[in-house]
């Protein structure tokens, strides 16, 4: 039934209903009692309708809210996932800049215990020379009665001192480069200081994020706070991700049937890891609002924790999607899918391959029992158990 038939219906039947109500909430006291005239049931009749005009009237613009409150909160769901990308991409400069400085400070402390050796060897020389420095060349000479010797002892004599000239200039160039080195590191702790600055900053701003969406998120389950709206939110819900699905039926038809060496999802029945650890909240099949019931699993967790896959396959889908926040799609091929929702920032796009086990996203953040995160598996289309295929 649409919603122009439903809203004519809930009319006739409020109308109806207030008539009866006004007519048998008259006081039976007897035959002789006056019973309302016309014109004030049609008075009491045209304010019913106009009331059920005005609730017509609010329903509609709570429906306008509502689409507005959806849409906010998928562009700030969105924002999120720009800005953990960012953090990410900071994280990644941050650990560059750390091994580099590393590096440096290794070349600098081999260079340092280089230096040690040849200020002793320096040491050495000088001590040599000092103690010689008494004897001039000529005492040297006559000293000496060998002649053969003589020339010895001048030759080492005049290499002594071309070597003290030589380690002396070397150590200057030494120096220089040690203090190169350590202006290097320097610099490095700086760039360090400047990227952890920018990821504070990051931070700051992912935190007024998060709290929009906590605003955003409890207006929108202010309104949606009667069972009946519940149900059509879900059924709503469901409708998109049926549409969804039948769209990706064959957007990845690249996807081999025959995974070679690797065992395709069929042959680990009970045997495929948990996406994450934790308690499930809401297992498959158990009961809904309105007669639906969960066609997956609500596996309860904190939020920041990864992701991971439970099987090898290609991302089919790494969007935002109503009712499931930013939500992954892994197609493992011979038609099994894998459903990922309720994330805070999702590491893949859609055609990338991802291993067993591969983190695909970080748990978000949602109100009371719907904390944690989504997880579906499905079969040309259908849902099934994950029970009686993830491995507790």
């Amino acid at each position: 039934m649409g919603r122009p038939e439903r809203l004519q219906l809930i009319t006739r039947h409020v109308a109806v209903s207030a008539t009866l109500a006004f007519v048998l909430g008259l006081p039976c006291t007897g035959l002789t009692e006056q019973r309302p005239n016309r014109s004030e049931a049609e008075s009491r009749l045209d304010q019913v309708t106009f009331e059920i005009g005005k609730l017509k009237n609010k329903l509609e613009a709570s429906r306008a809210d509502h689409r507005e409150e959806l849409s906010r909160i998928r562009e700030v769901d969105l924002t999120i996932q720009r800005t953990n990308q960012t953090f990410r991409s900071l994280e990644i400069q941050a650990d560059e800049h750390r091994a580099e400085l590393a590096e440096l400070k290794q070349q600098r402390d081999d260079f340092l215990d280089s230096l040690d050796e040849r200020l002793d060897q320096l040491a050495e020389q000088l001590r040599t020379s000092y103690r010689m420095r008494g004897q001039s060349r000529m005492k040297l000479v006559l000293n000496q009665d060998n002649p053969g010797r003589v020339g010895r002892m001048l030759a080492y004599y005049d290499y002594l001192n071309r070597a003290q000239v030589r380690e002396i200039s070397g150590l200057k160039d030494a120096l220089t480069t040690l203090d190169e080195l350590q202006q290097s590191v320097d610099r490095e702790l700086m760039r360090i200081e400047t990227v952890q600055n920018e990821q504070r900053a990051v931070l700051n701003e992912l935190s007024a994020q998060r709290e929009e969406r906590a605003v955003l998120l409890s207006q929108l389950s202010d309104r949606v706070n009667s069972e009946e709206l519940r149900l059509r939110e879900l059924e709503q819900n469901r409708k998109d991700l049926e549409a969804l699905l039948e769209r990706l039926t064959d957007v990845l038809a690249d996807i081999p049937a025959d995974l070679g060496s690797r065992a395709g999802v069929a042959q680990q029945k009970g045997k495929l890891p948990m996406p994450l650890k934790g308690p499930v909240k809401h297992a498959f099949g158990q009961p809904r609002v309105g007669g639906l019931h969960w066609q997956g699993w609500l596996i309860g967790s904190e939020p920041g924790l990864e992701v991971g896959a439970v099987a090898y396959g290609r991302v089919a889908f790494a969007d935002w999607l109503r009712g499931y926040g930013l939500m992954l799609i892994i197609d493992h091929g011979q038609g099994y899918l894998s459903l990922y929702g309720h994330n805070e920032s999702l590491l893949h796009e859609a055609g990338t391959w991802v291993e067993p086990g591969e983190i695909i996203g970080i748990v978000g953040s949602n109100p009371g029992s719907d904390q944690g995160l989504y997880f579906e598996l499905r079969k040309d289309g259908k849902a099934m158990d994950p029970a009686a295929w993830l491995r507790r």
